[in-house]
């Protein structure tokens, strides 16, 4: 009986997996015409047909979504037996594929990864950063950054940042024009940049005082965008006061091109960032070296930040 080799049935779980013979290819870093020819060729050596093809879709028949299932843990353990060959490399090596939320791109991952890749120069980080949710089991991640509220509770999940406060601001020119809110009730009076998140909502400006109970203040502006960037620069610009977790702005408040205002006003805060994987899933090494790597860094900022406090 024909056995299919690695090649066809690697080509074949992408392709099912991702959907798309293009995202296949782009995955196991070959040509759509080589998957598409490692396809048929499974498909008429098994003699049955394993994918719909249209146009405009691709999908798995009946005979193909079995084989999927059935192939998926097998490979995974041909991936981890070779994989446990790193127990006898003094370094642990290959490819971390990784999906991180923007902020956590930005102000986590890209201040540590020179570190990183410098300490283990055998490991590779394929990064995709994405704002919306991302199941890692189905897009084969090997695991995931996001803040503790969007981490399932069936993942093992590692702590790499603390919370981070937010603040509001404005520049300059629009507190001399404009004055600058003493509450926030007094917010529907100013031109804000809002923020709309990926499902289409608009983040909320919420506050408290004294830790009593947070209320919510509906702001209205010229502009509403799903990127800070554009938002910072409009508030530098004078478009309108601003509110964003205060290590986007830290930068500008130190130079002087915004100034913070409410802030004796308490408000939520980003809740601190998990490397996450499967349960189920053996640590690959590689990923445990960066798992371990991104605790101890999250450990000796918290070190180092106990030890400015105590010398102010």
């Amino acid at each position: 009986m024909f056995t299919p080799g690695f090649s066809e049935t690697s080509a074949l779980l992408a392709v099912l997996e991702q959907k798309s013979f293009t995202k296949a290819a782009h995955q196991l870093a070959l040509s759509p015409a080589r998957i598409s020819e490692l396809v048929r060729n499974l498909e008429e050596r098994l003699g049955v047909r394993l994918v719909e093809r249209t146009t405009r879709s691709v999908a798995a028949t009946p005979a193909g979504d079995r084989l999927r299932e059935r192939l998926r843990p097998l490979l995974e353990d041909y991936q981890a037996t070779l994989e446990s060959l790193n127990d006898f490399r003094s370094k642990p090596a290959g490819t971390v594929r990784l999906t991180v939320a923007p902020f956590a791109a930005d102000f986590v991952l890209a201040p540590v990864i020179g570190r990183f890749v410098a300490k283990h120069p055998e490991i590779s980080l394929d990064v995709s950063v994405d704002r919306s949710f991302v199941d890692i089991v189905e897009k084969r991640f090997d695991a995931g950054i996001r803040n503790g509220e969007r981490v399932a509770r069936d993942m093992i999940a590692v702590r790499i940042s603390d919370e981070m406060p937010f603040v509001v601001a404005a520049s300059p020119a629009y507190i001399k024009q404009h004055g600058a809110p003493k509450t926030p009730q007094e917010l529907t009076n100013h031109a804000c940049v809002r923020f709309r998140f990926p499902n289409g909502a608009l983040a909320p400006w919420r506050f408290s005082k004294k830790k009593a109970r947070m209320f919510e203040v509906q702001v209205d502006g010229p502009l509403t965008a799903t990127e800070p960037g554009i938002g910072i620069t409009a508030a530098i610009d004078g478009v309108g006061l601003i509110k964003l977790p205060l290590v986007y702005l830290a930068p500008d408040i130190a130079a002087g091109r915004l100034v913070t205002v409410l802030d004796d006003w308490d408000k939520p805060k980003v809740d601190g960032f998990f490397l996450y994987y499967p349960s189920r899933r053996q640590i690959r090494p590689p990923l445990k070296a960066l798992a371990d790597f991104l605790r101890d860094a999250y450990r000796r900022t918290k070190a180092g930040q106990r030890a400015a406090d105590s010398a102010a």
